[in-house]
């Protein structure tokens, strides 16, 4: 009974070893890495590739920024983005300190 207790956590503890091998392994998420890692995303200037590697964006939302954008000129300061529809403030808070507000270059 004992050998198979200590048989039965050994082979536990092999398999616990290997999922996180696996884990380890595997490739970050590109669109987490490179929204956080780089430069901030400037609202002004992004496109939709760009404002959805922001956490909380989809496509959807990615296009009615630049919608917002093109009807209503460039954002002003970076709280303009909860101007845009499904865009509140909880969302807006995970995404504050990756983004920023330049003009766009002429």
């Amino acid at each position: 009974m004992i050998r198979m207790m200590t048989a039965l956590v050994l082979a536990l503890g092999l398999v616990a070893t290997a999922v996180s091998a696996q884990e380890a392994a595997r490739p970050a998420k590109a669109s987490t890495a490179s929204a956080s890692a780089g430069a901030p995303v400037n609202l002004n200037t992004a496109t939709v590739a760009q404002l959805e590697a922001l956490p909380g964006i989809g496509k959807s939302t990615a296009e009615r920024i630049l919608e917002y954008r093109q009807k209503n000129g460039s954002f002003k300061k970076i709280e303009d983005l909860m101007n845009v529809r499904g865009i509140g403030e909880k969302s807006f808070l995970k995404m504050k300190g990756l983004i920023t507000v330049t003009a766009p270059k002429s």
